[in-house]
């Protein structure tokens, strides 16, 4: 097991996807069309938590979004934890990209009515949208201001815990990172995965620790 991160009790921020829902199992898109989690996704969300356990964090400061396969994940989490009393601050500026017209279809009938080639654009690249829809760069765009006036100052007074999906954290992670559109296209975050970092002076980031929880 690595050592634990060395983090400063008042400059960490952890980020945790939310666990399997019932589309990752039945292969659809969601985005905004709420998915409940799966068994499996409850297991990663308890598992989540008790890893954080075990590396000796706790959090002054919870934040996730107004849709449930989030929600039911951070109290899973918070639960393992053995902070059920942490109350998480829930906001639409955190909910996951807008797929609009490939909500709520399986691949395979994406493919087909869309072309292959196109849906891929708009599920991966930073730029590419559905129409009526969000791209990546909407996304992180949306998320900004948030992430500057509330969990960017929560996380400088105390550790703050954050639950979301695979494409809005990884706005949040190319924001704290400094990575480029072609780098963020390449990042993909595991259901139930975990990413914390330390921060300095000026909410920088010092060090990223990983951890998977379904390995342990």
């Amino acid at each position: 097991m690595d050592p634990p991160l060395e983090y400063s009790p008042r400059r960490c921020l952890v980020l945790t996807r939310h666990g399997q829902r019932r589309a990752n199992a039945d292969g659809h898109f969601t985005g905004k069309l709420d998915s409940p989690l799966t068994d499996i996704g409850r297991h990663e969300a308890t598992a989540a938590g008790r890893r954080l356990k075990d590396e000796g964090f706790r959090f002054d400061a919870s934040f996730t979004s107004t849709m449930v396969r989030a929600i039911e994940t951070s109290r899973l989490a918070l639960e393992a934890l053995g902070q059920s009393d942490l109350a998480p601050c829930r906001d639409a500026a955190l909910d996951e990209c807008d797929y609009d017209v490939l909500s709520g279809l399986d691949k395979r009938t994406a493919y087909r009515r869309f072309g292959e080639k196109r849906v891929e654009h708009w599920r991966c690249s930073y730029t590419g949208l559905p129409p009526d829809g969000e791209s990546l760069r909407d996304t992180v765009a949306r998320m900004t201001p948030f992430y500057l006036d509330r969990i960017r100052p929560a996380a400088t007074l105390g550790p703050t815990f954050v639950v979301g999906y695979g494409n809005a954290l990884r706005g949040l992670v190319m924001r704290l990172e400094g990575m480029d559109a072609r780098q963020v296209e390449a990042l993909e975050l595991a259901t139930g995965s975990i990413r914390a970092y330390a921060l300095g002076s000026g909410a920088t980031v010092v060090e990223r620790r990983t951890y998977d929880p379904a390995s342990t």
